[in-house]
């Protein structure tokens, strides 16, 4: 007759053990509140360019400013919050793959409508 794993304190630790061994290490508390701080330093420093006039006249500057800012957060809690750090790499593949052609395939789009939106007059 089988028990469950969990009436089984030596079953329950060895199912532990290889959940943590395919799984690898995963975060504490402390590692989730210092990535909390982390993203809200970053949000408020995005904040805090917008009240910049000068920073924000450079548009070329500030949008290059907050985009990378947004993909260091966006990176941030994928790695964290969605456990990409700490799962298969495997996982990392299936999702950084696709997510990379996607962005190659928004600013290839972007590229070709913005030629031709200058093309036809639209853009100066």
């Amino acid at each position: 007759m089988a028990t469950a794993p969990s009436a089984n304190p030596v079953a329950a630790q060895a199912a532990h053990d290889t959940h943590q061994a395919a799984h690898g290490d995963h975060p504490t508390a402390l590692t989730y509140v210092k990535v909390g701080f982390i993203l809200t330093a970053i949000t408020v420093a995005e904040v805090w360019a917008y009240y910049i006039p000068s920073l924000v006249a450079m548009k070329g500057v500030f949008v290059t400013l907050l985009l990378t800012l947004s993909a260091i957060k966006f990176f941030t809690v994928v790695l964290f919050y969605m456990h990409l750090k700490y799962d298969n790499k495997l996982f990392r593949f299936l999702f950084t793959g696709p997510l990379l052609v996607a962005a190659m395939t928004m600013m290839i789009l972007m590229f070709l409508f913005g030629k031709l939106a200058v093309r036809l007059g639209l853009l100066t």
